[in-house]
Order: structure tokens, then C-alpha cells, then sequence
């Protein structure tokens, strides 16, 4: 029988940062390649991603890597990942052509990308895949069943069981799953976001009803915000929109990319005139709808400078009406309350729509018990979640009947090996971790780099300059003492006095010891200036020496 490793990359015990591995004999294929966004502790970090090390080192062994649907948590590290290893990306044609956009604008031009039907069956190299559709906030999403002489390994993806859904792009194929339980299903890999919510998402993933009323009272503007990758929540704000002969503006260019796929395609129609650009209109037109559109924090951030009156364009008046629709979500709980406070001030009525009045497109306990039903699997791994979630997924499972021993929850690097249908063993690991993204560098996430920017962040920095004789090493110039984020120089006369001091007794020292050389000379300096300013004021701030040899007789 075929000898079966299921392991994740990244997803586990993390919100983001989704990749995981099916071993088949000595094939590899990959599944999802996401982002996760950093914590604020994480100084100048944009994103972070897997560390691809053991993919690179296995390069040959991995036949391709599926994207599931093109959100940033689950093909954002993407771009990183092809820069480092050709392989060819199976997705849908919709999600395909989001993908192939993203990768262009990160200078990627020649990607082999695969289109797959939802429903279709795709071989890459000796592994086959089942993809059956989904139902998830951004259409043509799909799950997987991938063959095993053990048995099918599926991974459902991100998704909603939603009975009521009726546009091709959103639709789930609950008879597709239904036929692969059918067909002897060694484990299932589910989403653990939602875990814990009782019931169904459905309806309550839907903010049409929610927000109508707004649109068919406002006397004045709608300005409303939503995350630039719910396409299906754009979506029902546009409908809504054309109900009530309102004008909208979209802000954001990626909620506007990924409307143009869907519209392009076919899922979606746009009637002429109903998309306005705000510099080519009157912007306090009261019938305009103002759409707010980001990624993370960011969407918060847009608001809040409007509300600060620092937009070009837009200005908040009394007028207004104002629909948070972009819930908090991990790390963005300080640029909400901000954005919120000084909403407020504006006079403006706002509207904050909670998790509570509306759900994300991620299943919930009853979304995962029928997934189960279906698909009767003989072990279950939680998957995509915090460590939390994925026990709230476990529980759902054994609520189900699965038995503690066949429910698998991992770590990320853990590897569930299979054996003639059995799990062997989860001791063995593959190397696992994170790359931070800072602009287009890469730092390790254990780096000096992140550690220089905490230090500076909470104890500041002093830099020491000095000019010496290039022949002689006396003292010719400073030594110059500037402090940044430590203590106002004005209050701390004596601690320069003394830093010079040693800046000057520790060259001296050298020289005398007969074996002076510039960069051990300021190691030195550098330890006694933070040896010294510790005892005096508890801080460790960054140390910077400088010491400039000049030649006087040139």
C-alpha cells in the first residue's frame, strides 16, 4: 500500500500563514501558501510566511501545490515561494486569474499556472486529486480529495455549508462530497476558524439584511467598510446599491481588482454608470456609497484618516452614515478603537456591525458535524487555527463520534504517518518556521535585525563619535555624545560626561596596550558605555561607537 505523511508547513496554532504537505510514497504535493500578518511587538514587519527550507530541499520530490481560493492567509507567501522553486499552481479559472494578477505585480511573470474545474479530476505525477466546490467568500473555491491506496486524504478548504446559495460561484456540491465519503476517506483535514460558533454560518454570513435599512433611510452619504478579499460582501453592497439607484465608489485597488475577475468572467454584473470615480464627482453628493476596502489593519487606517479630515477627498460631515462592516480580527483591535474614537467626533451616525450580528465565511460547528456526516472519515486533524480552535474542532469531532485516538491535532512540522490504513506515529518532525517580510527583504524571524528594533523601540539608542590621528591615535575631535529615545540630553549632563570619558579612557587603554585595532576598540567601547548606563538607569539601549581616523600629515 501506498506510504502516506500529512503534515502542515504552517496554520497550526496561528491565525494565517496556511501550507500544508501530502507525502505519497516519494511524491510531495503542496497545498495553500498564505500569509499571516505580524503581531505589533513585530517593528517594521509587513508579513510573514512559511520558511520553505524543507520544500527546497525536497524540490524534486514535490510535483505541484494546489491554491484553494486566492486569499491572502492561504496563497499571499506565494510569490516568496516560486521565487525559490518552479512549481507548477493548480487553481480555478477565477482564482487562477487573481493569482496570476498578484504574481505579475510581484515580478513574476512566467508561473506556471494549471486551471482545474470545480468537480474535475486532475493527475500530477503519480498523485490524483478530486477537487468538489466550496462555498467561501470568494467564488470558484474548491476542496480536495487526493487518491491513496489508505484511502482519500481531503482537505476541505475554508467553506460554509449554505443550502440557500445559488450563484455557480458560491455553490457547494454536497452531492460531490457525499460520493467521495462513499469511496473510503483515510482522513479529513477542516478549518478550526469557526469551530466554536454554534449552528450554521448561513445565514448569518449574508450583510444584506443587516444593512438595508440604512441604505433605503440615509438622507446623506453611505460610507461603509468591508476586507478587500470578501468579494461575496462587495457583492451584496452593490446589489444594494442598484436597489436603492445609489452611486458607488470603491476605495482600494485590490477589492476593485478582484470585482473585475469576477465581473469578467461572468459571475457578476455591473450596469454602466454605477461605479464612480470620486475625483471625476461631487463627493458629498448624498446619494453616493463610499466603499472603504483594505487588508488587515489597514481598512481601519483608511477611516480613521478620513475621519481625521487628512483624506484629499473625502470629508466626514453630520450627514453621514457610517457602516463598520470589517470586524476585528487579531492585531487590529488598536487601529479599530482609534478609527472608532474618532468616528465619533465627527457627529456622524455610525454603524459597527459585530462577529456576533454577522459571521465570516468559515464553518461553524453544524457546517463541520455535516462535513463529517458526509464524508465518514476514519481519523480527523483540525487544521488552520489557533490552538484553541483547533481543540474546539476536536470536540465537534468526537461530538460526532470519532473516537479521541483517530482525532490527530499536530503542530506545525509534526507528521502523521500513515501505515496500511492505520496512523504509525505523529514523533516524527520536518523543519518548520517563520520568514518575516519587511518591503522586499527577508528577515529571520530569531534575526538580529527584529531584536535591534525592540531594543531601540523601548530603550532607544546613543551614538559615540570620535576623530583620532591615524599615526599617533590621540584625540583630535569629540568625543561627540547623541542620544535618541534613551533621556533628554539636557537632563543628563553627567551621563554624557561620563560616556565621553570612557569613550576617551578606553582608546587611550588601547593604544597603550600596544595592540590598538579600530573595531575591537569599539566593541569595547560599546560594552563599557552599556555596562555602565545599565547600573545608572536599568536601560539597555543601543550602543553605536564611532571612531574616524584621520591622517594629518596627508
Amino acid at each position: 500500500m501506498d506510504k502516506v505523511r500529512v503534515f502542515a508547513l504552517g496554520g497550526l496554532d496561528e491565525d494565517g500563514k496556511n501550507m500544508y504537505a501530502v507525502e505519497i510514497n516519494n511524491e510531495i504535493l503542496l497545498i495553500e501558501a498564505g500569509i499571516k500578518y505580524p503581531e505589533s511587538t513585530k517593528l517594521g514587519i509587513e508579513k510573514i510566511t512559511p520558511d520553505f527550507t524543507y520544500i527546497i530541499e525536497n524540490k524534486d520530490r514535490v510535483k505541484g501545490i494546489f491554491i484553494t481560493h486566492a486569499h491572502n492567509d492561504v496563497v499571499g507567501a506565494l510569490p516568496y515561494l516560486l521565487k525559490q522553486v518552479d512549481l507548477e499552481v493548480y487553481a480555478t479559472p477565477l482564482n487562477a486569474n487573481i493569482i496570476q494578477g498578484n504574481l505579475i505585480q510581484n515580478d513574476i511573470k512566467s508561473a506556471r499556472i494549471k486551471k482545474v474545474k470545480r468537480g474535475s479530476k486532475v493527475k500530477i505525477g503519480n498523485i490524483t486529486v478530486e477537487t468538489f466546490a466550496t462555498t467561501h467568500s470568494v467564488g470558484e473555491s474548491i476542496g480536495l480529495a487526493i487518491k491513496t491506496s489508505q484511502g482519500y486524504v481531503v482537505y476541505t478548504g475554508e467553506f460554509i455549508v449554505d443550502f440557500d446559495a445559488h450563484d455557480p460561484a458560491f455553490t457547494c456540491d454536497i452531492s460531490k462530497i457525499a460520493e467521495i465519503g462513499n469511496q473510503n476517506v483515510l482522513c479529513l483535514l477542516t478549518e478550526s476558524i469557526g469551530a466554536s460558533r454554534k449552528g450554521h454560518t448561513a445565514p448569518q454570513h449574508r450583510i444584506r439584511d443587516i444593512i438595508d435599512p440604512y441604505f433605503e433611510n440615509a438622507k446623506g452619504r453611505i460610507i461603509i467598510s468591508t476586507y478587500a478579499q470578501t468579494v461575496y460582501r462587495a457583492m451584496e453592497i452593490l446589489n444594494l446599491a442598484i436597489r436603492y439607484n445609489r452611486k458607488i465608489a470603491i476605495i482600494g485597488n485590490e477589492l476593485k481588482y478582484m470585482l473585475d475577475k469576477v465581473v469578467s468572467m461572468g459571475y457578476f454584473t455591473i450596469p454602466n454608470g454605477l461605479l464612480v470615480d470620486l475625483r471625476k464627482i461631487d463627493v458629498n453628493d448624498p446619494n453616493l456609497v463610499i466603499v472603504i476596502s483594505g487588508s488587515g489593519a489597514n481598512v481601519f487606517r483608511k477611516i480613521h484618516r478620513i475621519a481625521l479630515n487628512e483624506d484629499e477627498l473625502i470629508q466626514v460631515t453630520d450627514r453621514d452614515t457610517i457602516i463598520i462592516a470589517s470586524q476585528i480580527v487579531p492585531g487590529t483591535e488598536k487601529d479599530a478603537a482609534n478609527m472608532e474614537n474618532e468616528l465619533y467626533k465627527s457627529g456622524a451616525k455610525i454603524i459597527t456591525i459585530s462577529s456576533k450580528q454577522l459571521y465570516s465565511m468559515h464553518a461553524s460547528s453544524e457546517d463541520l458535524k455535516m462535513m463529517i456526516y458526509l464524508l465518514k472519515p476514519k481519523y480527523y486533524i483540525p487544521v488552520h487555527g489557533e490552538y484553541r480552535q483547533l481543540i474546539d474542532n476536536a470536540n465537534v469531532a468526537t461530538s460526532m463520534g470519532i473516537t479521541p485516538d483517530r482525532i490527530v491535532v499536530l503542530d506545525n512540522g509534526q507528521v502523521a504517518d500513515f501505515e496500511d490504513g492505520v496512523l504509525k506515529t505523529t514523533a516524527n518532525t520536518v523543519p518548520v518556521g517563520e520568514v518575516m517580510i519587511d518591503g522586499s527583504s527577508e528577515l529571520d524571524s530569531s534575526g538580529v535585525v527584529i531584536k535591534d528594533r525592540e531594543q531601540l523601540s523601548t530603550d532607544g539608542v546613543i551614538v559615540v563619535g570620535v576623530m583620532i590621528d591615524f599615526k599617533t591615535k590621540a584625540v583630535i575631535g569629540g568625543p561627540d555624545v547623541q542620544m535618541r529615545g534613551f533621556v533628554y540630553l539636557k537632563d543628563a549632563d553627567h551621563i554624557v560626561t561620563t560616556i565621553m570619558g570612557i569613550c576617551e579612557d578606553t582608546i587611550k587603554s588601547c593604544v597603550a596596550s600596544n595592540h590598538y585595532e579600530n573595531m575591537a576598540c569599539r566593541v569595547e567601547i560599546r560594552d563599557r558605555i552599556a555596562k555602565y548606563v545599565l547600573k545608572e538607569t536599568g536601560k539597555r539601549p543601543m550602543v553605536l561607537p564611532a571612531i574616524v581616523e584621520i591622517n594629518l600629515a596627508a
